[in-house]
């Protein structure tokens, strides 16, 4: 639903796991989802996590007092039955339905809400990334078994589905004096979603069984097993002989790999858009990257036509910001810069990068402009990138050499700040609001790893953030999208389609505004 729930530092394609041996069941069950895994979550507590792949199992185990609809995406209710906005847009109260368990037995009751909450706003807890949404709320209290009510300091546009899809945890397994962090359950989820955790086997699989105590109607696959498979290739050769049900496959396996008749015969291909994009990211701190003529000149050098068409088959859509390109705040006014060699080049001789010792190699100040382009060794789009991308700027000389580092070694450089440039992808909310990637309070130990800082910006997030009416909100956001294309703290690459397979042992497969939802599949009848 939001932007922090669902963010995560992807590799454009694919994710980095160590995998051990297979050792896949030996007897297929035909009621369960073999769901394939690019990669191996850190964790499964999703007031901690900023992790895609732990998003993606943990929504079906926690639930939040609101969601959003899979069609119309209005907020619905989830945990909360309904709620009330003050006009002031200052207090917002919700109804807990009664009635709701967690997988345990241990009822649901305000208190999971308002302890949910003080590990949200816990300096201890590490979740910078969700703490931004919650730095104007100054009190979630109890007003009865079934009923809380969030403070705001300040009005948000976005404060009812902030408020309501705060992540909430069972107060009576974490608050037993552990810490929060490193707590055992983190890795043994208990929710009041449709399906209950069943085991975690460490580089192998993660297993979901339907939830008997979940208020709903049982959904009809009763088990989901994820299988954690860091080689596409691998998985797609699992999917074709049944030991996987669905996957997300990369371009070139959409396009030559998925085409037979037999294949087109037993799976589904299903292609869609959601909130996202990938980008390569210039680290402000780096001298090279610190004027936005270099940044703007190496957006010039890529040939980004020629590398969505050559590498992802023209699979996607070149963006030129910061928002989703289909969402109400995209600026379409602006128009994506050219690959020009020529242009970018007289960029940087006015940025006083000129080859002086006729090396080959720009120089300034007596500093060679040569740079480490980081990347994850599980991205094979992010490989053959890195090396196209190298080709390119050696031509304008400018040295770049290639690391490739393991999920977890990546992710904590990030961290940390320690690179020149890398290559990522956003998955973004529905609800655009760019103060987590953007605002330069969030440059130090937040989501605004390349160090973008512009006050105009910053002004901009701010009061758009107090804004209610939609057309000057609108009017704000294309304007920051104006500045984020002038400053070029990322070089915008594409906002690509899911692709996704899934086998026909399923019926009811759908294809929502939201995405898919295997909640309601159906097995086949002869299954």
């Amino acid at each position: 639903m939001l932007l922090r729930r669902i963010t995560v530092l992807l590799s454009i394609l694919s994710l980095c796991s160590t995998l051990s041996c297979l050792d896949f069941e030996a007897v297929r069950d035909p009621g369960t989802l073999y769901v394939h895994l690019g990669a191996e979550p850190g964790h499964l507590n999703p007031v901690t996590s900023t992790e895609a792949v732990a998003s993606s199992i943990n929504q079906h185990v926690y639930e939040t007092l609101v969601d959003r609809d899979y069609d119309t995406l209005e907020i619905i209710p989830q945990l909360a039955s309904g709620w009330k906005v003050e006009p002031n847009h200052l207090t917002y109260t919700f109804y807990l339905k009664k009635g709701v368990y967690w997988s345990d037995g241990v009822e649901f009751t305000a208190d999971d809400v308002v302890y949910s909450f003080k590990k949200v706003k816990d300096p201890k807890v590490a979740n910078g990334p969700l703490k931004v949404y919650y730095i104007d709320v100054k009190n979630c209290r109890k007003l009865g078994k079934y009923t809380v009510q969030f403070e705001y300091s300040k009005p948000y546009f976005l404060g009812l589905e902030i408020c309501g899809s705060i992540p909430v945890v069972p107060k009576h397994i974490f608050d037993d004096g552990t810490d929060f962090n490193t707590h055992e359950n983190n890795r043994k989820p208990v929710g009041t979603g449709p399906y209950a955790f069943s085991r975690w086997d460490t580089g192998k699989r993660i297993v979901l069984e339907a939830n008997d105590r979940w208020r709903g109607k049982k959904p009809d696959i009763d088990k989901v097993v994820y299988k954690i498979v860091s080689e596409s290739n691998v998985a797609l050769q699992m999917l074709k002989k049944g030991e996987l049900d669905m996957m997300s496959v990369r371009s070139i396996q959409w396009v030559r790999q998925t085409n037979t008749e037999k294949f087109k015969n037993n799976f589904y291909k299903l292609q869609y858009f959601q909130p996202s994009y990938n980008f390569i990211g210039w680290n402000a701190r780096q001298s090279y990257f610190n004027d936005n003529r270099v940044r703007t000149a190496l957006t010039h050098l890529i040939n980004r036509k020629a590398i969505l068409d050559k590498l992802l088959f023209g699979l996607g859509k070149i963006v030129t910001g910061n928002f989703y390109i289909y969402d109400k705040y995209y600026n379409h006014s602006i128009e994506p810069y050219d690959y020009d060699p020529g242009k970018g080049r007289e960029l940087l001789e006015k940025a006083g990068w000129i080859d002086t010792d006729n090396d080959g190699i720009l120089d300034k100040n007596g500093k060679k402009f040569s740079f480490v382009f980081t990347i994850s060794a599980g991205s094979k789009f992010a490989e053959r990138l890195a090396t196209i991308v190298k080709e390119d700027l050696k031509k304008a000389g400018i040295q770049m050499e290639i690391n490739r580092y393991e999920w977890a070694v990546f992710v904590k450089k990030l961290h940390e700040r320690d690179f020149d440039a890398v290559t990522l992808a956003w998955s973004l909310s529905w609800e655009g609001d760019p103060y987590q990637l953007w605002h330069s309070s969030q440059v130090k130990e937040g989501s605004n790893f390349c160090g973008f800082s512009n006050s105009e910006a910053d002004r901009i997030i701010v009061h758009a953030r107090r804004e209610f009416n939609e057309k000057k909100r609108i009017r704000m956001y294309r304007r920051f999208h104006e500045i984020i294309h002038e400053e070029q703290p990322y070089t915008f690459l594409y906002c690509n389609p899911a692709l996704v397979v899934v086998s026909k042992r399923f019926d009811n497969v759908v294809v929502h505004k939201r995405g898919l939802n295997y909640h309601e599949w159906e097995l086949k009848k002869d299954q």
